[in-house]
């Protein structure tokens, strides 16, 4: 069997009907995929997503590509895999209608056999449409990546083959396989399937040979139970994989021997109330990471590397797990997850019946549901990154018993897949009653909306607090909670106490949580043994729900509210991370609330708003960053807040002591601290038991020249890789200098071509697929594509200043 990738030489261009086409039809576009075709399309206040798709339109692209089908091929089984089309994928081979799958994030694989022309050239063509569907920026077309698949006739479906370890302790582990294979020859096959399997060295540590008699159309499976001594097991901190093989034989016939190969990991899981959640025995709370699915400047593009770095700043920021909010995870994130050790919480659906957006999953939920959880688990079994499923995300249904009925039904669906690991839903308990409370909430927003929108956002928060712990929900919710196996809460963590009296056996998860009350939530999380972790809304900022974490600035004491998010907006504005990879401060307070970071940290609200009035939106965080390079007049007052486990903080500028401030839980992890303005060198020291222990320093910049940084020198030739560039301002020592943003310009010379530049600026007009922008806070960033081996020379000039970075591209 060949699996190969089927990326390369695509066209694209705006889908238009046969009788518009005769008219004359659009230029087509070449592309490589993974692509986001809605990206590159113009942002208008006008848009008919709105603020949602981050004011991007809608559309309808056609795909194409030209491929050469050998004669050979006819006593072959071909077939193309697609790990995700945002959406309605239609898809054609040689005009004539091959398959079609509706929802965009499922991995789905469709036969062409009935249409291919052997001995020549065939094309393959892909339609998709997106307009008004989802609740984010979804990005429009083939945005995972395209697999072409070549098997015998005699062959083993490779997405059916599954490995498990239901037994694993220090001297073996018990490796359970189910190989399907299939004969789709006209005789019958007398065949041997050998199984092994090799630790991560390469060397086989356990194997087996089976006889398998198949006659013509027939399938069955092959089961192995195989035993692997001391065991290294798979888990956060050390992601052990090992490889299973299966390859079907032939004596007769050594040209048809068919080969797979998958990466697995000896890992166990188990839960209760009293030791919540522990993998191979080891009781594991979750620091979980909400995300959603575009990579920023590259749009939804599901680029490999781009995936990869994703878990890797995550991971270096302390996160243990990720949320994939609110549809399934990529095969290549997965991937990343299995390598570097995250865990993986792998969501369903945003809606089944009660639609969010006019044109979403609620139209294709009755007919295809039960395809895409199929599709689902069989995208993640044999991924030990993967621990949970989530049957929906503030699904309006929840609260019912008509909600009721679905959530078992959609449970044992997926449990009828896979037994080996938990469910849990993502429950929302306002909109799980919310036609019982909407009313009485409009009645205590109209009172409170004279007060500004400080107080609307507090009276919101009363009233959703009020309700969460209330009977109605415990008594509307509880049917749903109960067909799975974790009770996911969104917002709820006045729930955990009393859920621990009212229901004993519910393990809990706090599926959703804010920024704002990072120390209270993770604080509640460990008192409770049945809470088993929490995941932040939302580890990495995202395009769409514009303003979500937005802070406005008025002097205007009528202003009673910041409004609706307008035209710019781009991003959310709410993750721990910006869409460039950059840790914002919320990330280092959270770092310090976990436990794993002992350094206080400063952050700096920004100077030249002092003294207004900010109207923080629920998922803002302050607006600071961490510098003590600032354009404004010496003396300026400034407000610093310095996050620090520590008993007291003191602040030292320029060599005096501006005081103590009490930090550490008590304080929520936050020392503050108002005071002027002088260049130089601010100094934050820790005091515990009233001795100075860590310190952190920020420096004034002395100057500003521009640099340029590839995040690795080496890459591979793989459409796959990226180089991310990183363009910064700073002194020559190195100290960032964020203190006035300028026009950069990119040029790309060899084996590459820039993929995407831009910043993490929450609202602007510029686009991605410039080759200039505006930094934001002295920084912006370039993403770079490989075309070929060789050395690229990654150009870029500011302020009549130019540097230069190199990236060798290495052949694969």
């Amino acid at each position: 069997m060949t699996v190969t990738p089927f990326n390369d030489d695509w066209t694209v261009r705006p889908k238009i009907s046969g009788f518009v086409n005769l008219m004359g039809g659009s230029e087509s576009t070449d592309v490589t995929l993974p692509h986001d075709a809605m990206i590159t399309l113009p942002r208008s206040e006008h848009a008919s997503g709105g603020a949602p798709s981050a004011f991007f339109p809608g559309g309808e692209v056609e795909y194409s590509k030209r491929f050469y089908v050998p004669t050979e091929w006819r006593a072959r089984r071909v077939a193309l895999q697609f790990d995700g089309v945002y959406r309605d994928a239609m898809v054609y081979v040689n005009d004539e209608f091959a398959g079609q799958w509706r929802y965009g994030y499922s991995v789905f694989r469709l036969p062409v056999d009935a249409h291919l022309r052997y001995g020549t050239v065939n094309t393959v063509r892909v339609e998709a449409r997106a307009h008004r569907d989802s609740r984010w920026y979804t990005g429009l077309g083939i945005y995972r990546d395209v697999h072409l698949v070549v098997t015998p006739l005699a062959h083993i479906i490779d997405n059916a083959v599954r490995v498990t370890t239901p037994d694993v302790d220090a001297e073996r582990a018990v490796v359970e396989s189910a190989v399907q294979v299939t004969n789709e020859d006209v005789i019958t096959r007398r065949l041997t399937l050998a199984v092994e399997i090799r630790d991560a060295s390469g060397a086989v540590v356990a194997d087996d040979r089976t006889p398998v008699t198949l006659r013509p159309g027939a399938a069955t499976t092959v089961r192995s139970r195989l035993y692997v001594d001391e065991p290294h097991r798979w888990g956060v901190d050390d992601p052990y994989l090992y490889s299973f093989t299966a390859r079907m034989l032939d004596e007769e016939d050594p040209a048809t021997e068919h080969e797979l190969v998958v990466s697995f990991g000896a890992r166990t899981l188990r839960i209760d109330p009293r030791r919540g959640l522990r993998i191979n025995d080891e009781t594991v709370k979750l620091r979980g990471a909400c995300i959603h699915h575009d990579n920023g400047p590259l749009g939804a593009a599901t680029i490999r590397r781009a995936e990869e770095r994703r878990i890797e700043i995550l991971k270096e920021a302390g996160f243990n797990a990720v949320r994939s909010s609110h549809y399934p995870i990529s095969p290549a994130m997965l991937d990343a997850c299995d390598r570097l050790g995250m865990l993986v919480f792998d969501e369903a659906f945003d809606a089944w019946t009660e639609m969010n957006q006019p044109f979403d999953y609620t139209l294709d939920f009755p007919e295809w549901w039960e395809r895409d959880i199929d599709a689902m688990v069989r995208k993640d079994f044999n991924h030990p990154s993967v621990i949970l499923y989530s049957i929906g995300n503030e699904i309006h249904e929840y609260g019912s018993g008509a909600g009721g009925i679905l959530s078992r039904e959609i449970a044992e669906r997926i449990r009828a897949n896979d037994e080996t690991r938990f469910i849990t839903t993502a429950v929302s308990s306002f909109w799980a009653v919310a036609g019982e409370v909407i009313g009485e909430l409009k009645d205590r927003l109209d009172t409170a909306v004279a007060r500004g929108v400080n107080d609307v956002m507090n009276e919101m928060t009363e009233f959703f607090d009020a309700v969460t712990v209330s009977d109605v929900v415990t008594v509307r919710t509880a049917e749903s909670h109960a067909a799975a196996d974790i009770a996911g809460l969104n917002y709820a963590e006045a729930r955990y106490a009393p859920d621990a009296a009212r229901f004993p056996n519910r393990v809990v998860l706090g599926t959703e949580t804010n920024p704002r009350v990072t120390a209270m939530s993770w604080r509640e999380t460990l008192a409770h043994d049945h809470v088993i972790g929490g995941f932040t809304w939302t580890g990495w900022d995202y395009l769409g729900e514009v303003g979500l974490g937005r802070t406005d600035y008025t002097d205007d004491l009528e202003v009673r509210g910041g409004g609706d998010p307008a035209f710019p907006w781009l991003t959310a504005w709410a993750g721990d991370i910006d869409i460039t990879g950059m840790r914002r401060p919320q990330s280092f307070y959270r770092e310090i609330v976990y436990g794993l970071r002992r350094d206080p940290y400063i952050a700096v609200l920004r100077p030249e708003h002092y003294g207004r009035r900010r109207l923080e939106m629920q998922w803002a965080w302050s607006d600071a960053i961490s510098s003590w390079t600032w354009d404004v007049p010496v003396g300026s007052r400034a407000e610093i807040e310095v996050y620090c486990d520590a008993d007291e903080v003191e602040l030292i500028l320029n060599g005096e002591s501006l005081g103590r401030r009490p930090a550490g839980a008590d304080n929520d992890f936050t020392a503050r601290f108002d005071i002027e303005y002088h260049p130089g060198d601010l100094v934050a020291v820790a005091y515990r038991d009233q001795v100075a222990s860590e310190r952190s320093t920020l420096t004034t910049a002395q100057g500003r020249v521009l640099t340029a940084h590839a995040d690795r020198e080496q890459i591979r030739n793989d459409s796959g890789d990226l180089a991310f560039v990183t363009i910064e301002f700073a002194d020559p020592a190195g100290v960032p200098n964020p203190s006035r943003d300028s026009s950069i310009e990119v040029r790309v010379d060899g084996p590459g071509r820039l993929q995407a530049l831009g910043t993490a600026r929450p609202a602007t007009a510029e686009r991605f697929d410039a080759t200039s922008c505006t930094t934001f806070d002295g920084r912006a960033l370039a993403i770079v594509r490989p075309t070929g081996p060789g050395e690229i020379i990654v150009t870029v000039g500011a302020e009549g200043e130019t540097v230069r970075t190199a990236i060798t591209v290495l052949e694969t």
